[in-house]
């Protein structure tokens, strides 16, 4: 597949600086993959009424931790910012993906008041660094900074905002959300509140989680011209036997299987071409052409241009990449909100 047809052109205007509230007032852009006519502009809480007794949605239940760090550079004194990735292999050590002028093993950098990282060697030519660790378990959360992407923080720079604020702890998390390991959250999961998934259990729409913890992939761009030549990243995910069983058995049933946002597609995807519940890392790339075995629609935000996330919304349509491209136009046009604070849309079959 040709990156190109990935590609649309956003008003910066439409990137979402934060989210809707309450979260469930979101817009939802509900669409079909057999027929090519948008079927209606409603709202996140307006779910229950596109959905019926038997379905079920997947849910990612990852925490995303405070991820993102600004610290000082104990020999020259500049600042240091960077991203944790995860735990190193070593006792008491981090994988980071550090910005800092000066690279080199022994380096000290001093974050808040009390932890304090070294740099023990770099792991990768793009600024990935094990580091040991001087700090406490909570360190992270207490002294780190919620991993929202890059564009938000440049949108919010341009219309003269405040780059962070306190109250995107909260906001950059789902309601559900339990085992932290996330360095960006599973957005479309961003728009329930307790009564919407009350409603949905009321009405009889089952619930199944899965576990996928989204790593530093999910904010590389395609660089390359054929989208199969991507490497693509990899993630820890999971899911138990019992949530796998009913997942499979959901269609003999005559339910459908709605998986909330690209994570969760992923992730049971990925379990349904291994054939059985577990732990693995994935590195599954979904494109035109792809099989599906579990999944039957889709709710996900909209996503950015020339991403494999694009291409995996693509997969969902005969149409394949031309039909999300009008599909992103209606919703550019309508002006629905883009990205991770941005609105949603519901593909259905």
């Amino acid at each position: 597949m040709r990156t190109d047809e990935l590609d649309f052109e956003l008003p910066e205007s439409l990137i979402a600086r934060s989210p809707a509230q309450p979260r469930d007032s979101a817009r939802l852009l509900v669409v079909s993959r057999s027929d090519d006519s948008v079927r209606e502009d409603a709202h996140v809480r307006d779910l229950p009424g596109f959905l019926r007794a038997g379905d079920t949605m997947v849910f990612n239940t990852t925490r995303v931790v405070q991820a993102r760090f600004a610290g000082r550079n104990l020999h020259t004194g500049g600042k240091v910012t960077g991203l944790y990735l995860e735990p190193g292999a070593e006792h008491a050590t981090w994988r980071v993906l550090l910005k800092m002028r000066r690279h080199r093993p022994g380096v000290r950098i001093e974050i808040g008041e009390d932890v304090l990282l070294t740099l023990v060697r770099r792991e990768t030519d793009d600024g990935v660094w094990l580091v040991s660790v001087e700090g406490d378990d909570d360190a992270l959360e207490r002294v780190g900074l919620p991993p929202l992407p890059p564009y938000i923080l440049s949108a919010r720079r341009h219309a003269g905002e405040a780059e962070d604020r306190p109250e995107d702890v909260g906001q950059y998390q789902t309601i559900y959300a339990d085992e932290p390991g996330s360095v960006a959250a599973p957005t479309a999961g961003l728009h329930f509140t307790p009564e919407l998934l009350r409603s949905l259990s009321d009405m009889g729409v089952g619930r199944a989680d899965v576990t996928l913890h989204v790593g530093r992939g999910t904010f590389q761009p395609v660089e390359v011209d054929v989208l199969e030549e991507h490497p693509m990243h990899s993630e820890r995910c999971r899911i138990d036997s019992a949530t796998y069983e009913r997942l499979v058995s959901v269609r003999s049933e005559g339910g459908r299987v709605i998986p909330v946002g690209s994570t969760s597609c992923r992730t049971i995807e990925a379990f349904a071409k291994r054939g059985r519940a577990g732990e693995i890392e994935t590195d599954i790339l979904i494109s035109p052409g792809y099989q599906w075995r579990l999944t039957d629609g889709l709710m996900t935000n909209f996503h950015l241009p020339r991403s494999t996330l694009i291409a995996m919304v693509s997969a969902l349509f005969p149409g394949g990449a031309e039909r999300v491209r009008e599909i992103y136009a209606h919703a550019i046009e309508q002006k629905y909100r883009f990205f991770s604070f941005g609105d949603a849309m519901l593909i259905l079959p």
